[in-house]
Order: C-alpha cells, then structure tokens, then sequence
C-alpha cells in the first residue's frame, strides 16, 4: 500500500481576497476570470486564463468580478506540480514535458498562433495520448473588443496572448485521471464532406462525392450553423463548429479546423439541450470529477445562463481540450484510486 498523498481537486466560485489569500498560502491553482481581476492576482503556483462565463453550483453565470478556481490538494512537496509557459515552437513537447504518471491542465488564448498550432497538429505531438491532457480555451465577453490571454502565475500579474501557459502535476501510483467527452452531437444523414487541405477556414469541398462550397452548400440548403460539422476520429466524434458563413466569398471560418481525408457530416438537432445533457451525464462516471469546461456555444445556444448542468461545474470557454482540441462539448477529468 502507497503512503503517498491522495491528490484532490477543489471546485468553486471565489472572490478576489479569497484567491489572493490561497495564492500567498502557496497553494497550486487553475483560474478562469475576467481580464480586469486577473491582472491583479499576486506571484504564485498559478495559472490562469481570461473568461468571464462560468457554471458555479447555482447555475450557468456571466461574472466579471469573481472567479473560477480549481484547487489542487495533497501536493506532494518531494514531487510538486510543475508550471510551464509554451509558445508556437514548443507547445509540441507538451506531452513529453508531463510527468510519468500524472495529469497535465493545459490553457491556451482562442486565436492565437499556440491555439492553432495545437488544433492542427496536437494528434501529431510526441508521446501524445500517453499521459491525460484537458484543459481550456480562454476568451472574453462576446460584448468586448478583446484579446483572449492567460496568466503565468510565477510572473505575477503577467498576461500573454500568444503564449499558452500549463500545470503538470504528478500522482501517486495509487490514483489514475481519466479524461471524458460529453458530446450532444451525432453525424446527420445529410452528405459526407471532405476538404482537400487541413485549416481554420474552408470553402472548395467534396459533397457525396462531388466537387462544392461549403459556404455555397450552407446558404442554399439553409443550414442552421448552430449544428457543428461532425466526425469520428478513431471512435471519437468530434465537433468543428462554424463562426462565419460568407457566401459570396465562398468561404467559413471555423472555431476549429477540419482535417484532409476527414469525412464530416452536419449534425443532427438536439431538441431538448438540458433533458439531453442529464441523460448523457447519467450513462457517464462523474461521481469523482476533478476538472471540468463546458463551450461558450453550448451555453448561448442552449441558454444555460441560470440553469445548472447537473453537479458539474466550471468554466465556459471558447472551446476544450481533451488531447486535442474540441468545440461544442463538455469535458471532464475523474481522479479516482485503484
């Protein structure tokens, strides 16, 4: 039997004092808040990312004053987490740069060159699916003209927009993180989509097999863009999400890319979002969840202002990170021992 600590996670909705306070006890945290309190957070074993949508015990919220903190109890002081700053170049050591047996909470800026680098490319990443890897895009208030940041704890109150900052933390042999996908989205019986190049953006596509637009295809069958292009990636179904449908540029930008040789199908409604989301949280083990984001979109669309998402919480981001990068989904870590 290990003598080792049991590695937890505390959840919850905090005020600037209360953070500031965790912070100088030197505690090890994973914030999401509004840029404005961010940057007046103090030197520590943090990081964090600019948001201000949140799901707290209460309900689906729009906050700019408080925050959303993961906590990390029973650090081992012999083998404590470890705080990393990547950019562009190095964001593909990522998982090499995780500990043997352990977890690795990644947050990146949405738009940022790290964000698409590590959307293209992470499948791609050496020792990649070895080691557990979730976290979350940053984002801001839908109203504001902004830039998507993260905060190095070690550094202060030091805020990046194109760096993407993570917390790899070491477990004990007695526990094990898994990372999970809630995922309302199934392929629709519409056509299969191929594109020709991998990208943000898409336009020239195959439809059933014949030469098409994407944003063309959109306009003319009347295509309700809140449904996702979706797609099994080795038994995943994965979700690209539409931002932008310019018709007479033939073009549409997307919140994540579509892959080359990748067969995509428009999804199938939802047509009870929350009655959905229970059934799916039952069929899942979310009795020992540690971490957990839900997307913007799921929020908007859904209108999850003031509803609760069954006992999960967290915050809602401009899109999550299980291994690879995901929209539209609710994504979840459970620590359990065994």
């Amino acid at each position: 039997m290990s003598n080792k600590q049991v590695i937890s996670i505390d959840s919850e909705m905090l005020d600037l004092n209360t953070v500031k306070a965790k912070i100088q006890a030197g505690e090890y945290l994973a914030i999401a808040a509004d840029e404005a309190v961010l940057s007046q957070l103090p030197a520590g074993n943090w990081i964090g990312g600019t948001i201000p949508y949140f799901m707290d015990d209460k309900g689906g919220k729009v906050s700019r004053d408080e925050i959303f903190v993961h906590s990390i109890k029973g650090v081992q002081t012999n083998n404590p987490p470890r705080i990393t700053i990547y950019d562009n170049n190095s964001i593909s050591r990522i998982a090499k740069d995780a500990p043997a047996h352990g977890f690795t909470l990644l947050i990146m800026p949405a738009s940022s060159d790290v964000h698409l680098n590590y959307a293209q490319n992470a499948p791609e990443f050496p020792n990649m699916f070895f080691t557990p890897i979730v976290g979350w895009i940053s984002g801001y208030h839908l109203e504001d003209e902004a830039h998507a940041k993260v905060g190095f704890g070690p550094g202060g109150s030091m805020l990046m927009d194109q760096q993407a900052v993570a917390l790899h933390v070491p477990l004990p042999d007695t526990q094990v993180a898994n990372v999970n996908i809630i995922n309302l989205f199934e392929e629709g019986k519409g056509p299969a989509i191929e594109f020709p190049t991998t990208g943000f953006t898409a336009g020239t596509c195959s439809i059933n097999g014949q030469a098409g637009n994407l944003a063309q295809y959109i306009q003319e069958n009347n295509i309700d863009t809140r449904l996702p292009l979706v797609a099994d990636y080795s038994g995943i179904k994965v979700n690209v999400s539409i931002q932008n449908v310019d018709a007479a540029a033939g073009r549409v930008d997307l919140y994540a890319p579509v892959f080359e040789g990748v067969t995509y199908h428009f999804a199938e409604p939802v047509a009870d979002y929350m009655h959905d989301f229970e059934n799916e949280v039952k069929k899942n083990d979310t009795n020992n969840i540690a971490f957990s984001c839900n997307c913007i979109l799921n929020f908007l669309y859904s209108e999850l202002e003031g509803k609760k998402t069954g006992h999960i919480t967290g915050p809602i981001t401009f899109g999550e990170v299980a291994y690879q990068l995901l929209n539209q989904t609710l994504v979840y870590m459970t620590l359990s021992e065994g």
